[in-house]
């Protein structure tokens, strides 16, 4: 199975983040139930390894936490955007979270990416050179405009690629605790 594991978002948010900018900027747009903030991309991953990363993902013991929105940005870079993006502000127990599902699926002798964690939303993709459209998205600061939501857990998402494009299908949903079951305030 072709796998990855991220936070939800909720659908209120998903509708606003598709609103931030308009398809005139050549962009193929994701659609916005696939909107979500990826934790790891782990690839192709065989029954074996799925049953153990289920377990170790199981132990992460982050509390309950809010999540808010900071800037815009692009991959590679706004010379040459690929992905355009809406960033999140690294809140300690994201980062913390990261970490730990980093952790569990490197356990697993799954392969990762050598880049540190950047949290980011990716909203497009550009086949194309940019727009002023594009740059008018990349001037945008959605921290101003959306609000913090809350981050209750996180899900392994299996990826099956069709003609129509890949559908993102829930294998496991993972709970966070409440900030006060395990003694934070």
């Amino acid at each position: 199975m072709r796998l990855f594991i991220a936070i939800e978002l909720p659908v209120d948010i998903k509708r606003e983040l598709g609103r931030l900018w308009t398809d005139s900027c050549g962009a193929r747009r994701v659609p916005a139930e696939q909107i979500h903030l990826t934790l790891a991309f782990l690839g192709e991953v065989d029954e074996a390894a799925l049953e153990r990363l289920t377990g170790e993902l199981a132990r992460i013991r982050v509390p309950e936490f809010r999540l808010g929105f900071s800037v815009t940005g692009c991959f590679p870079d706004r010379r040459r955007p690929r992905v355009l993006w809406v960033g999140l502000v690294p809140h300690p127990r994201l980062m913390q979270l990261a970490a730990g599902v980093r952790q569990a699926v490197l356990a697993c002798g799954i392969p990762q990416e050598e880049r540190p964690f950047s949290p980011h939303i990716t909203l497009a993709r550009l086949k194309q050179a940019p727009s002023r459209e594009c740059d008018a998205f990349l001037g945008r600061n959605p921290g101003q405009d959306l609000p913090p939501f809350p981050v209750r857990g996180f899900t392994l998402f299996q990826s099956r690629l069709t003609p129509q494009g890949a559908l993102h299908l829930p294998v496991r949903n993972f709970p966070l605790p409440a900030a006060d079951a395990i003694g934070e305030g």
